[in-house]
């Protein structure tokens, strides 16, 4: 069985704000589940220690490493452009 962290204690290891964590989950960019004891009541969300590692493997650094640039194109001097 995963470990579930609330988002206060990520919010806490991270030194941000809850609001931030809240708003990943809103965005769908991090995968939380409401474990509220009602659909209308106010969200409780748990954060899966899985759910936490992909969404870090997604924003860190290596993962955009591994994407080129686009080549830039080479201006030629020779053509005048009106615009």
């Amino acid at each position: 069985m995963p470990s579930f962290l609330t988002v206060k204690q990520l919010a806490e290891s991270l030194g941000c704000d809850p609001g931030k964590i809240l708003n990943w989950i809103h965005t769908g960019e991090l995968e939380a589940i409401n474990v509220s004891e009602s659909a209308a009541g106010r969200p409780r969300w748990r954060i899966a220690a899985d759910a936490w590692e992909r969404f870090q493997l997604v924003r860190s650094n290596r993962a955009t490493a591994t994407r080129s640039r686009p080549k830039r194109r080479r201006r030629d001097d020779r053509v005048i452009e009106f615009f």
